[in-house]
């Protein structure tokens, strides 16, 4: 008989996981508050790029993904993992509002025996000083009637070297009879579990490591201005550093950041050092870089086009969502990118292979074709996210304008006049 485990939130983190515990010929109950989400799986097909719909199909089909938005039915899963967004409010503050929704709605539900991990991205303290008390509320004693855990996601949407299930899974737990408990039941799954001592330091883990990579994209942003100031191409400066076998670590240039780690950990991170009185200057100024970014596209647009305003201008962004090959917008930077661009009065359209259509604080767009014709009326054409599907040979033949955000264009000739970001004032065309 297989084991059955339960999934709150079967987001871009909770589907794959459902996906691996299927895979490993687990019973798996998701549940989630989205009923459009959950038509959709229902009737067999995924919206998330990693998960083919094949899983899903299958497993409703042979009554081994039972799929709810009642909490009730929780009942028979041995093991619970949370997977809930964790956003920030508008004033950058942690916004743990659907974790203790969903613990609370779960409460009312556990019984003796039972393990509950949370996977959601958050700041240290929060699986003792939130999760545990909510939980507690049912009567039952954490590390005798009831098991509670932590591990960090680590999902990297579209990437096809490191699948999920191969990704070592860092595993903490309330108490050591928790940790163990976690321990096994990740092992059956993940190719490497490794446990620390406590949540606290599992939680904090996942903060470094999404916080390394955000001080390190806001440097070499700044460094790839710098570069565009002083006439050097920072991607040629990249590729020779990293001809270096040790001690360098490569990070390159864009638009801005995105995605659902990395623009919110870092702060989740400061948030809880402001609560002791403390603070992170890397942080704040990190922050301040990465956010300034679109404008400074929009600046070395102005310039390369010789205007002082795009008004009236037709400007034609490829690629909106916060990494190539993903249909995932979260915390896009092409977004900002688009509304700033609409916000100085000029004419935006935009091509997304994996996005048909967009809401950009109440400005509703849908996704123009990406045509020689459109390519030829831009004033400028923006590669903004460089998925595999941009017809980038058309682009560089057809229009007159293009500002390469991500050196997708490196190597390519066209009869465009190409502008690549961190390039230096050199152009190609």
């Amino acid at each position: 008989m297989n084991k059955i485990i339960a999934i709150i939130g079967l987001g871009y983190v909770g589907l794959p996981l459902a996906a691996a515990f299927l895979n490993k010929k687990y019973n798996v109950i998701g549940i989630d508050l989205d009923e459009e989400k959950m038509r959709s799986l229902r009737r067999g097909r995924s919206y998330i790029f990693d998960v083919p719909d094949e899983i899903i199909k299958s497993a409703v089909e042979q009554g081994r993904l039972t799929l709810s938005s009642d909490f009730s039915a929780l009942k028979p899963a041995e093991s619970i993992i949370i997977c809930v967004p964790t956003p920030l409010t508008k004033e950058h503050v942690p916004d743990l509002s659907y974790l203790v929704d969903a613990a609370e709605r779960l409460r009312d539900h556990l019984r003796d025996g039972q393990l509950v991990t949370l996977e959601s991205s958050t700041y240290p303290g929060t699986t003792k000083e939130v999760l545990l008390p909510l939980l507690e509320k049912s009567g039952l004693k954490t590390g005798k009637d009831i098991f509670i855990g932590f591990s960090p996601e680590r999902v990297d949407p579209g990437n096809e070297e490191f699948p999920l299930t191969s990704i070592p899974k860092v595993v903490s737990g309330v108490t050591e009879e928790c940790a163990h408990r976690t321990e096994q039941l990740y092992k059956t799954v993940f190719s490497k579990v490794i446990k620390v001592s406590s949540t606290d330091t599992a939680e904090m883990t996942k903060l470094l490591e999404n916080t390394f990579r955000f001080v390190n994209i806001s440097f070499i942003n700044e460094f790839a201005v710098l570069c565009d100031k002083l006439n050097i191409n920072v991607w040629e400066v990249v590729e020779a550093a990293s001809s270096k076998p040790f001690g360098y670590t490569a990070f390159y240039p864009g638009p801005g950041i995105g995605g659902h780690c990395i623009p919110v950990d870092p702060h989740y991170l400061q948030w809880k050092t402001q609560q002791m009185g403390l603070t992170s200057s890397f942080i704040e100024l990190s922050s301040r870089i990465n956010r300034s970014m679109p404008a400074y596209v929009l600046s070395r647009m102005k310039e390369a086009l010789g205007q002082k305003s795009l008004k009236g201008l037709r400007i034609f962004v490829l690629g909106v969502t916060f990494k190539k090959n993903v249909a995932d917008i979260r915390g896009s930077s092409s977004i900002e990118l688009i509304r700033l661009l609409s916000k100085e009065g000029a004419d935006v359209l935009y091509y997304d292979p994996h996005i048909a259509e967009l809401d950009i604080h109440g400005m509703a767009m849908q996704a123009s074709k990406a045509s020689n014709s459109e390519f030829r009326r831009a004033d400028c054409v923006v590669i903004a996210t460089d998925h595999r599907e941009l017809p980038l040979d058309r682009v560089l033949e057809h229009s007159r304008l293009v500002f390469d955000t991500r050196n997708a264009t490196a190597g390519m000739a066209g009869k465009a006049k190409v502008i690549v970001l961190g390039g230096g004032r050199m152009e190609r065309g």
